[in-house]
């Protein structure tokens, strides 16, 4: 549990991240759970960017679970091969398919605990289904969110279970997930790991790395 000054220095933060980015939201583009879901499993080691220029013709192809089913191994490795990883991702993407059609009746879960049991499907990429297509709040700890809770002294960890804990520990519930998207568009922004910009930082006051008396 975090002391009085922590949890409101860390709500001071948040609401001067809500000042800065008023429009923060998923960077991954989707229509509905589905799209979503797959999405977020191509993101693994791969820009949004990135994803979000493949997903735009994947889409278009593959409509339903049984749509990645049906298609060879081989040719959804290509479809999906700039994303990095490929093979691992295809076959994940399959197997979550396949769950899908066989246990869920091609629907996305809502429900966390049954999404984390979805091959390829771990607490990040549950938390951004359930956060954002299905309004559950839910803290997703990118590597965004995972460099800033650290550098912003929120832990001192790098364990994306124990920041996910402790940032939900630090935030009103109903902050959750936007809190996620507030941090992912500082670190992509302001906070970036090799060239930070702490001079135009909005937090730079609050932040113990830029002011140590913040620590």
């Amino acid at each position: 549990m975090q002391s009085k000054s922590e949890k409101a220095r860390a709500l001071k933060i948040l609401d001067l991240l809500k000042n800065e980015y008023p429009a923060a939201k998923s960077a991954l583009e989707y229509s509905n759970p589905f799209q979503l879901l797959i999405a977020t499993i191509l993101s693994a080691q791969c820009t949004d960017e990135r994803v979000n220029i493949v997903t735009k013709t994947l889409f278009k192809k593959y409509k339903t679970p049984n749509d990645f089913l049906l298609t060879p191994t081989q040719e959804l490795e290509k479809d999906i091969f700039s994303t990095g990883f490929y093979r691992q991702k295809s076959k994940s993407i399959k197997l979550c398919c396949k769950e899908l059609v066989e246990k869920h009746n091609s629907k996305v879960p809502e429900d966390f605990d049954i999404l984390t049991t979805l091959p390829g499907v771990g607490r990040k990429t549950a938390s951004v289904v359930a956060g954002n297509a299905f309004g559950i709040p839910a803290i997703a700890v990118d590597t965004h969110v995972r460099r800033l809770s650290k550098l912003l002294g929120f832990i001192d960890s790098t364990d994306p279970e124990k920041i996910e804990y402790r940032l939900k520990d630090m935030f009103p519930k109903v902050d959750w997930t936007l809190s996620s998207h507030l941090l992912a568009s500082h670190g992509r922004r302001i906070c970036i790991a090799r060239r930070p910009k702490c001079l135009q930082c909005v937090l730079a006051d609050l932040c113990p790395s830029f002011n140590p008396a913040n620590s």
